[in-house]
């Protein structure tokens, strides 16, 4: 079976550096997704890098789970992707590309790869209630561009 994938595209008012800066913060990412509590680096990671491991904490109405995920790729400026697993079975990739899109203006596209073998799909749907992952996270997908768009165009944090 070929693995689902969705992108969603977004143009920032801003720098490619800053939409990086926000992007590769996993920590911040529950901010901004809805889907997604937050992240906390682990096994002492401080910052996205190849390598670099995270928990995250995921709710959806009643449901509750927390995921392992990796930075896989951490290209500043350009891109960050991670894998996400969860009993230490494949869950996902998802990757944040970014590019330059004239004078002040950045494309991000926010891609999600289904990297679920059938056992996973069954848990994932039990553990989630999901049963459109692709359709889900699209809409999902769409929400957090919106999110990251508004806060990269905000006053620059101090």
């Amino acid at each position: 079976m070929e693995p689902e994938h969705v992108a969603v595209s977004t143009e920032v008012e801003a720098t490619p550096e800053r939409i990086y800066g926000l992007v590769s913060d996993l920590p911040r990412m529950g901010e901004w997704s809805p889907e997604c509590v937050r992240c906390d680096w682990v096994g002492g990671a401080r910052g996205a890098a190849v390598g670099a491991r995270f928990k995250g904490r995921n709710r959806r109405g009643l449901y509750r789970w927390s995921t392992n995920g990796e930075v896989v790729a951490a290209d500043p400026d350009s891109e960050i992707a991670f894998d996400v697993s969860f009993l230490g079975m494949p869950v996902a990739r998802w990757r944040y590309t970014i590019e330059h899109a004239g004078p002040g203006r950045t494309r991000v596209t926010e891609t999600w790869e289904d990297r679920r073998g059938r056992a996973m799909r069954v848990i994932g749907v039990a553990g989630t209630g999901v049963r459109d992952r692709a359709a889900h996270n699209r809409a999902g997908m769409v929400e957090t561009l919106e999110r990251i768009k508004l806060t990269a165009e905000g006053p620059d944090e101090g």
